[in-house]
């Protein structure tokens, strides 16, 4: 159980606090607690709830007590140095003469020995309330609490020959990790889960428990661990970065001094690998992923966006650690500049929500933003502080094409070495990855019309039709490359092609694409037949060359 909550609780029923209000899920442990506090006081626990009132704690009904004003009035009459836990009273608590009784009470418990507490998954307190009653939030199961459980679980399973319950120290301190922001219950239920699944403790299987949480949110989405670092063509030095901090978030860092890194942000071009890297982050971390829409923060009514992004982040913080994705975060602060005008300040207050949580989070949550046009961004998010570092992805250079190539050859289930992977490179220059991917799947759909394999002419000549978004988009992407000499950490070691060399390489690529298809136009057209006499002349002529020998005739 939590320590602090635990102790709270007891200190304010000490000092006679008349009504404490608790929030939380978790009944059965909450009620533990109480139990716990009564026994050691040596006082009485008496349990309510609407269903069987006053009997709840020892399985009976007394319907007498079953209506909220009747409860509290056998609390107000009751004889017993007791403490009186009512459980769910919070759809009652804004009825007017509830709230009136509650009122009443609160002179005659602080001058007892007797004390109400409230229990509810939720916080629903009226104003008139405000004042006397104390609320406590009662935290979700420490790391310890879930080592506890762990080791229950494993004192049950101990003698089934074939459950694997041998946990080594850093494979226990990952499934504890894992289980994180569980309920004590949902993480007794997943550690079953796992054992009926995988018959031992599956990470995966109790990161998947999460999933619920978050779905049940409606603003965050979960991503499963589907991508691997394995299927990024390129980017080392960001590799590395990440590689680095794998271990970040164990007991073993924090010991060493290390602090848990808050997060990164990733800059370039469009298709080069951005939301692909992060979605490759959590699976290399082995932490749930979880994406922000920030479409769907922003509400109609007063308020409501606000809320929806200090919900969203409360999500996050309950499944932590986890990874919280941004992607394309300019498009969803594209506003801030003119919002007071153009929404009365919504967007500027979502904004600054996000910002100051950023800034002092203390749960491990590492946020991956993406962008694309970075003169959009506000400068207060790019100060140092707000995130570890700040990532600039730029187009690949020609030994990452190859990789690129090699891996999207791989998952349309051909063999890369069966390809000219350097003179496809070298057709490739200013192609991101995801014009690359589409390149390959290109040449699939040529192959299969065909009715022949998928072959390097085939991907070479599908790559010379294409114009690369960087000569459609030059201006801006060397705007971008400019910025970020001097202002981001590159992701690449690896110095790509100037746009000299790109734009000259397309012109030729272009070029050889046309003459080509000239020569193939030439190798399409239908061999003509030589003309001869009258038989390959037009109707009209034939006649009228004969009309002139009968007259020729007629007048000898």
């Amino acid at each position: 159980m939590s320590q602090s909550a635990q102790s709270e609780l007891e200190s304010l029923i000490r000092a006679r606090y008349p009504i404490v209000y608790v929030v939380s899920w978790e009944e059965q442990r909450v009620e533990h607690v109480m139990r716990a506090i009564a026994r050691d006081r040596g006082k009485k626990l008496h349990v309510w709830t609407i269903t069987h009132g006053f009997g709840a704690g020892t399985g009976q009904r007394d319907p007498a007590t079953r209506d909220p004003l009747a409860a509290l009035e056998h609390v107000a009459t009751s004889p017993d140095q007791a403490i009186f836990l009512l459980k769910d009273f919070h759809a009652y608590i804004a009825d007017a003469s509830v709230t009136r009784r509650l009122r009443d009470l609160t002179p005659i418990l602080k001058n007892s020995y007797k004390n109400l507490v409230l229990l509810a998954p939720i916080l629903k307190l009226p104003a008139d309330l405000e004042k006397e009653v104390t609320v406590v939030d009662f935290a979700l199961p420490t790391y310890e609490e879930l080592g506890r459980l762990l080791d229950d679980i494993v004192l049950s399973v101990k003698d089934m020959p074939d459950i694997r319950w041998q946990l080594e120290p850093e494979r226990r301190e990952q499934v504890l990790k894992a289980a994180q922001g569980l309920t004590a219950l949902e993480a007794e239920n997943v550690f079953a889960k796992s054992l009926v699944q995988k018959r031992t403790f599956d990470v995966d299987v109790i990161l998947s428990e999460k999933e619920q949480i978050i779905r049940k949110s409606g603003i965050l989405e979960y991503y499963p661990a589907s991508e691997a670092f394995a299927n990024v063509g390129g980017l080392d030095l960001l590799k590395d970065w990440m590689e680095k901090r794998t271990a970040s978030f164990t007991d073993k860092a924090r010991d060493f001094g290390l602090p848990e890194p808050k997060g990164i942000l990733l800059l370039g071009v469009q298709g080069c690998g951005k939301s692909l890297s992060a979605k490759a982050i959590g699976a290399l971390w082995r932490l749930p992923l979880l994406r922000l829409d920030i479409g769907k923060v922003f509400a109609g009514l007063v308020g409501a966006s606000e809320e929806n992004m200090r919900k969203a982040l409360r999500v996050a913080e309950s499944v932590a650690p986890c990874v919280l994705w941004l992607d394309e975060l300019e498009k969803g602060l594209s506003g801030i500049q003119s919002s007071g005008a153009s929404d009365g300040g919504t967007t500027s207050r979502v904004f600054s929500t996000f910002l100051t949580w950023l800034q002092e989070k203390t749960v491990p949550v590492f946020v991956v933003s993406t962008a694309n046009q970075v003169e959009v961004l506000p400068p207060e998010l790019l100060r140092k502080g707000r995130f570890d570092e700040i990532f600039f992805i730029d187009l690949p250079a020609a030994a990452e094409r190859e990789e690129i190539f090699r891996i999207h050859l791989r998952k349309r289930k051909r063999k890369p070495e069966d390809f000219d992977l350097a003179e496809l490179a070298r057709a490739t220059p200013g192609f991101s990855g995801a014009e690359i991917e589409q390149l390959v799947v290109e040449a699939l759909y040529d192959a299969f019309d065909a009715g022949t394999d998928l072959t390097t002419d085939l991907l070479v000549r599908a790559a010379r039709a294409t114009v690369p978004l960087s000569m459609t988009m030059r201006e801006k992407i060397a705007y971008l490359r400019d910025w970020a000499s001097t202002r981001a950490r590159p992701a690449s070691s690896v110095e790509v092609e100037s746009f000299e060399d790109q734009a000259a390489a397309f012109l030729a690529n272009r070029i050889i694409a046309k003459q080509e298809a000239m020569g193939r136009g030439r190798a399409n057209e239908e061999p003509t037949a030589p003309k001869s006499d009258e038989a390959e002349e037009s109707p009209p002529k034939a006649r009228r060359r004969t009309s002139a020998k009968a007259k020729a005739q007629k007048s000898q």
